[in-house]
């Protein structure tokens, strides 16, 4: 039997062959020119010298097919992407697997050695933009996303979405076949290549480009990065040509790596600022509507300080205001005499005017006149046209294109200033009033939560008290939706904001990713689960147990779309066709017959699960056992059936 010891091949064998014949090439002979113009007269053959000999058995060795087959390289071009994109301080990459991306997956992991960033595994695109998105929410930074020209691509847009409508800077980076010789036959026309990727989701990203080059693909990555973080922020893509990534590097030492600054955020002009403070400090009646204000803690704490600062209340406030603050949900548009809106992504539109969904649609402006309404907002600085994600254009007084964070602590200083001894006071019984409002408010909250208390199914708001009585004392954070009001929020990081920018779908994979933010700080993640969401993508539960991401879900399961339930009874109470479907929902909004058992999907999944759970007696105990399941490192659901609303 052979062994690799014994075995020869074909080049091995010649250049053997030619050291053997050099040593004895006397014997060697071939035809001279002359002799082969004379064989016919003289057969005698001409002998060789050792240098002839050698040269002919060389000539031998070449081969005759046009290129040699290469089968190594040593310095791949994605090695170098790599070095590029740690300089950018990624924690995790998320990706479902493509060999179009294969160099770049495999230099990320033998490379790279798999850290900073770590890849996480996703068992569909959507699912690796969306946990991009809800890292972003808590983390404050990008997280990486790779997949694939066409279909990956496809697969990603509405995270793309997501990441646009709700100004998250999620880093897309997408593989593609530029030049047409090096795709490999069907697959690569097929199925991974286009020639321009970015026109799929170009009109919901901030920006793009396709570098062709490696000193182009550093240059470009690094701007990318400074683009996204750049107020308002937004999700930008790479395109990663395949043979770019696959090739080697002609020469290391002439590449270079630019320098990552980022731009600082847009502050207010001091002289918008210094007339809306006199506004504000004047009026007997302010109200701020905030939207997402406050990018971190100091946001939390900024917004807070304006809201003390004038005793005005906050409606909105989404992660900047605490939930139960004497100042946050007070106020009324209708008796306000001065508004200031701040970052409301959708605009002010809708909280300024009352709209009728009849048949014939209708609204009203809830202001009064002679009101003064003011915004402060970077969203106004940006802006497309084809997705119409900013509400009807809002008449206002005063607008400053500037980031509310970074305009906050001198509006702040302004307002300060302009406070006399009298106006104090008169801040002082204004707040007094929103206090006594504030705590009434809470209390008839508490008072609603014990209607249906002992319903089977279990009520909504019981399973919110149930779990925040479980929570309360440990370090908590909701990654998504929680329980409302009665679940007090003190600390920016307790809540996700509107990571997704709205729609069904991604809310599953948002909340692991947020989950995967907090997991270093060891907080105790809970998510309030929609049954119709979860059947979107549930896939991502795999993600979250296979990278020991422990988070708890508590299904919302009413066994409907049950907004459209409602929808489409309105449309039969319209048309005048009965209230037949009332009580079971009509056909097409409802998620039953087969009920799902959702603990046996997240069973399958490697999840601590329980449920379904409908009689109020079971409820804690089942949430006290997942909760000690996930402070010991596990995902952890309970799977609660619950009331329509």
């Amino acid at each position: 039997m052979s062994t690799a010891k014994n075995r020869v091949n074909r080049r091995g064998f010649l250049k053997g062959a030619a050291a053997s014949t050099a040593a004895g090439a006397v014997a060697l002979v071939v035809p001279s020119p002359a002799s082969v113009s004379a064989t016919t007269m003289d057969e005698t053959p001409v002998p060789l010298t050792p240098e002839q000999a050698a040269q002919s058995v060389a000539a031998a060795d070449v081969d005759p097919s046009p290129t040699e087959p290469v089968f190594t390289v040593d310095h791949a071009g994605s090695d170098f992407m790599v070095d590029v994109l740690k300089t950018l301080d990624f924690e995790y990459i998320a990706a479902n697997p493509a060999s179009s991306f294969r160099g770049l997956h495999e230099s990320f992991i033998n490379y790279g050695g798999n850290k900073s960033p770590e890849w996480i595994t996703c068992c569909h695109e959507e699912v690796a933009v969306n946990i991009a998105n809800g890292y972003y929410a808590v983390a404050g930074k990008p997280m990486a996303v790779v997949t694939f020209a066409p279909s990956g691509l496809h697969h990603a847009t509405m995270g793309i979405y997501g990441s646009y409508s709700g100004h998250s800077p999620t880093y897309l980076i997408v593989s593609d076949f530029l030049d047409a010789a090096e795709r490999r036959p069907s697959v690569d026309w097929a199925g991974h290549s286009m020639l321009d990727p970015a026109s799929v989701v170009r009109d919901f990203l901030k920006w793009d480009d396709t570098p062709a080059s490696l000193q182009h693909f550093a240059e470009s990555a690094v701007r990318a990065y400074k683009m996204a973080m750049t107020e308002p922020r937004g999700p930008i893509m790479i395109v990663a040509d395949t043979s770019l990534q696959e090739n080697p590097v002609p020469n290391r030492s002439k590449l270079h790596i630019p320098k990552l600054t980022l731009t600082s955020p847009p502050v207010g002009d001091s002289g918008a600022v210094a007339e809306v403070a006199k506004l504000l400090v004047a009026a007997e009646n302010p109200l701020i509507i905030a939207g997402e204000v406050a990018r971190d803690e100091e946001g939390m704490r900024l917004l807070v300080e304006l809201a003390e600062t004038l005793q005005a209340p906050v409606q909105g406030g989404g992660r900047g205001m605490p939930n139960q603050h004497p100042l946050s949900g007070a106020g009324n548009v209708r008796n306000a005499d001065v508004i200031l809106g701040l970052n409301n992504h959708d605009g002010l539109y809708q909280f300024l005017h009352h709209f009728r969904d009849q048949q014939e649609r209708s609204s009203e402006s809830l202001i009064k006149p002679g009101t003064k309404v003011i915004t402060i907002s970077s969203y106004d600085l940006y802006m497309k046209g084809n997705y119409q994600n900013v509400d009807r254009y809002t008449e206002v007084d005063i607008a400053m294109g500037a980031d509310p964070q970074t305009t906050l602590p001198s509006l702040i200083e302004a307002c300060k200033k302009l406070i006399t001894p009298e106006r104090r006071r008169v801040f002082e019984e204004r707040g007094k009033r929103y206090a006594t409002v504030s705590a009434q408010a809470l209390e008839r909250l508490r008072v609603e939560c014990t209607y249906g208390w002992d319903a089977n199914p279990l009520s909504q708001r019981r399973v919110g008290v149930e779990v925040w009585d479980v929570i309360k004392e440990k370090d908590w954070a909701a990654v998504g939706e929680g329980g409302g009001r009665l679940w007090k929020v003190d600390k920016f990081y307790r809540t996700m904001g509107g990571a997704n920018g709205g729609g069904v779908g991604g809310s599953l994979p948002l909340g692991i990713g947020a989950a995967l933010a907090h997991k270093k700080h060891g907080r105790l993640c809970v998510r309030m689960q929609k049954d119709g969401d979860m059947m979107y993508v549930n896939s991502a539960l795999w993600t979250a147990t296979h990278h020991r991401i422990p988070m708890l879900f508590v299904m919302h399961n009413n066994r409907a779309y049950h907004a459209e339930v409602m929808h489409l009874q309105r449309m039969s109470n319209r048309r005048q066709r009965g209230v037949q479907y009332a009580r079971t929902g009509m056909p097409g909004a409802t998620i039953t017959d087969p009920n799902i058992d959702f603990a046996m999907l997240a069973r399958s999944m490697g999840a601590y699960a329980e449920g379904p759970i409908s009689d109020p007696k079971d409820l804690r105990p089942a949430l006290l056992r997942a909760v000690a399941r996930v402070e010991k490192g596990e995902v952890a659901l309970v799977d609660t059936v619950v009331q329509p609303r």
